[in-house]
């Protein structure tokens, strides 16, 4: 028996297609109001577990009689109304289901972490495994949160839990447009003229779903690996989307003043709106940075190859541009 926990989210919508597909024995955790349109061809093959990370009791319920643990269940969020509750979630959920794992008979698991986990600094943007934190104005309070929360793992690994982390960088697809980075299909497609200075790594969603089940399916324990297909800077990575939505590409660099002006604007218009703001002072900053993320590793590991970014691009724009017509708000890549 398997245990997914985030298998409505994005990444983890597509992990339970894949383990269905593969005709894995799958349980998952949903909340009340988990949203099921993702999983909705696949939602009768899977044994659902309403609960929660922080609810002990329904997660001891959740893993009864389980083996194996794919741990994708993770708050992503850059307002700071929200870090508390980020806190909570990412970093004692991930302690309270480590503790359980260590007492029950689970032989292994895979939790997903991020790349922001390895830490992000001005004098180091060649970025691999061996990465040591280091506090950094570069690093967010999502990064914070996730790097403690991978603390958890080691921790239970040092324990005796068998576990192997992955790292994704930003991991892109079609989902639900208006959430996740499936919004940014959908701001390019409204008309975008900035475009940030930056450069960061990109990975296919179901790239690390795949890359999941191998290595949960491997006898590698005790590491983790940086998932990443490509490293590109925003400019030609936006100008790709804009290129397959037949719109204009994003053509105003994002100057350190305009970076200023932009967050402030969004902060004052989250407040009157309630909403949360697309871009905040912190990831004004990391989008004007360069990283490039070393996917040598896994490579090595497990000889994976990658899907091309330009090759994931298109096929989620085709899906945009047919559920815009279709009015739909989600769409799936096929594996």
């Amino acid at each position: 028996m398997i245990f997914v926990t985030g298998g409505t989210g994005f990444l983890g919508s597509y992990l339970l297609h894949h383990l269905v597909s593969k005709g894995e024995k799958v349980r998952a955790l949903k909340r009340k109001n988990s949203p099921m349109q993702m999983v909705e061809p696949i939602k009768d093959q899977v044994e659902w577990i309403e609960g929660d990370l922080l609810d002990l009791g329904s997660l001891e319920d959740a893993l009864e009689n389980v083996t194996h643990v794919y741990h994708a269940a993770a708050m992503v969020s850059f307002s700071p109304d929200q870090q508390e509750t980020m806190k909570k979630v990412n970093i004692e959920g991930t302690a309270n289901l480590v503790n359980l794992c260590l007492q029950l008979p689970i032989k292994k698991m895979v939790y997903v972490s991020s790349i922001a986990a390895l830490g992000r600094t001005e004098n180091q943007n060649h970025i691999n495994e061996s990465n040591q934190w280091q506090q950094s104005s570069l690093n967010t309070k999502y990064a914070i949160t996730k790097f403690h929360s991978e603390c958890e793992v080691w921790r239970g690994i040092e324990e005796g839990l068998n576990a192997v982390i992955i790292n994704p960088s930003v991991i892109i697809g079609s989902g639900f447009w208006n959430t996740s980075t499936c919004k940014l299909f959908k701001q390019v497609s409204d008309g975008l003229s900035f475009y940030p200075t930056g450069r960061t790594g990109f990975v296919d969603v179901r790239d690390v779903a795949k890359v999941m089940r191998i290595l949960m399916h491997s006898d590698i324990i005790g590491q983790r690996f940086i998932v990443n297909s490509e490293n590109m800077f925003y400019k030609p990575f936006f100008a790709a989307i804009a290129n397959q939505l037949n719109k204009k590409a994003p053509s105003i660099k994002v100057t350190p003043l305009l970076r200023e002006i932009a967050w402030r604007l969004e902060w004052v218009k989250s407040k009157i709106s309630g909403s949360n703001p697309l871009i905040t002072k912190e990831t004004a900053t990391i989008s004007a940075n360069q990283f490039i993320y070393n996917n040598s590793k896994l490579i090595q590991a497990i000889d994976y190859s990658y899907t091309p970014i330009q090759e994931t691009i298109q096929e989620t724009c085709a899906q945009f541009l047919d559920a815009k017509k279709s009015k739909a708000n989600y769409s799936i890549l096929p594996f």
